[in-house]
């Protein structure tokens, strides 16, 4: 039987990974642990905070909107320790047929965007391999270094908590498969327009140094909602915290083009991808310092529940159960092979 596609679950890395980490050192404070999205180094007092993820590039956005498009993912796991992304390492495996001017608007769109969040290309590695494709094209690490007091952990949630949602279900799923397949998909005009646009914010980290910035030593926890979606967010950071999140669906914002999305191509918009979505767990008496600080931003934002003892999710007061992958994985192949059919036809 194949492997299941997307990110290993908990228990393939229970047996596989965990036990298997190198060096035993006492200067590593948070390692690799399912669902976290970065581990921390003390170095001299200070905490570097790193986080590595796969460079995904996708010609048929344009390679300028595609280098930001990628560039924001891979930040945004390290933003949301609360620290500002200050390095990036980065090793490219490049296609033979991604000529030198495709690659030339790639990386200038990559600097800029780099340069606009403050961050460094420190190291790398660029080459071309016979067999390397698009999308994913190499790897790359983003470091963060400051006070260890400013660090938010992603398994900081405690009871009393406020639970934030920024965004809501599916945005980043919405946007990028309106953009890659508009041809297949079963809107068209001003409606396909709206949910293109939503690829314009799945971006986190301009969001994420908001929400520290507004409440910094208050915001006890912070996750992007990627691979799993906006449900698979909520019981990582549940789990990781050894709590039990109470939602209230009714208070969770919805992009426009979302719901029409979803409808039109069959997916689950709460397990479905949903990069530059947050989940945020805060103390309520700086609940409203947090909401403003979005808000200025023009970021829609929801106080959707609330972190209790226990364990698991509950929607509505209902205990919800796990996803099991990502509900825009087989819509994404799906779409690729009739984009495909319809080219050779």
């Amino acid at each position: 039987m194949d492997a299941d596609l997307g990110k290993v679950d908990a228990a393939f890395f229970s047996e596989y990974l965990y036990p298997n980490l190198g060096a035993d050192r006492d200067d590593v404070t948070l390692g690799p642990t399912h669902g976290v999205d970065f581990g921390v180094v003390d170095v001299g007092g200070k905490a570097l905070v790193v986080a590595t993820d796969p460079v995904s590039v996708l010609p048929r956005l344009g390679f300028d909107r595609a280098a930001r498009f990628a560039l924001d993912i891979i930040l945004a796991d390290v933003a949301v320790s609360g620290l500002a992304p200050t390095h990036l390492t980065v090793s490219l495996s490049l296609p033979p047929d991604f000529d030198d001017d495709e690659f030339a608007t790639f990386w200038r769109a990559w600097s800029d965007e780099a340069e606009e969040l403050g961050v460094a290309i420190a190291a790398g590695h660029t080459a071309r391999y016979a067999d390397s494709a698009f999308p994913w094209v190499g790897a790359a690490t983003a470091l963060a270094v400051g006070d260890f007091e400013d660090l938010v952990r992603p398994d900081g949630a405690r009871p009393g908590d406020d639970l934030l949602v920024t965004k809501g279900p599916a945005v980043e799923t919405t946007g990028l498969l309106t953009s890659l397949f508009p041809d297949e998909v079963p809107l068209s005009g001003s409606d396909l327009e709206t949910a293109q646009a939503r690829l314009d914010e799945a971006g986190a980290v301009r969001d994420a140094r908001a929400i520290s910035d507004a409440a910094r030593g208050d915001v006890h926890a912070m996750h992007d909602a990627t691979e799993g979606g906006l449900l698979g967010a909520f019981f990582e950071m549940a789990d990781a915290a050894g709590v039990r999140f109470d939602v209230d669906t009714s208070a969770v914002p919805w992009r426009p083009g979302v719901r029409e999305t979803s409808d039109a191509l069959g997916f689950d918009p709460w397990t479905a991808t949903t990069a530059g979505t947050l989940v945020v767990a805060v103390d309520p008496a700086r609940t409203d310092d947090v909401v403003d600080a979005l808000e200025r931003r023009g970021t829609p934002v929801g106080v959707v529940g609330s972190v209790v003892a226990g364990e698991g999710v509950t929607l509505d007061g209902n205990p919800a159960s796990k996803p099991r992958g990502d509900s825009s994985w087989p819509v994404y192949a799906a779409l690729a092979d009739r984009a495909t059919d319809d080219a050779s036809g």
